[in-house]
């Protein structure tokens, strides 16, 4: 997931570097949701991780 927050937003950046607002605005956006997603599926994952542990 991270993986693909990180391709997005280095299309964002070449986008911006050659003018395209458009195209740069989409895929910068596109990283962002996928950065959320990513971040609260770690977060969901390390409060599992802690109640599975508990006695």
């Amino acid at each position: 997931m991270l993986h693909w927050a990180l391709v997005f937003l280095v299309v964002a950046l070449i986008a911006a570097v050659f003018g395209f607002g458009g195209i740069a605005s989409t895929a910068a956006g596109m990283a962002q949701i996928l950065f959320v997603i990513a971040l609260v599926l770690f977060v969901v994952s390390l409060l599992a991780g802690f109640l599975r542990r508990s006695p």
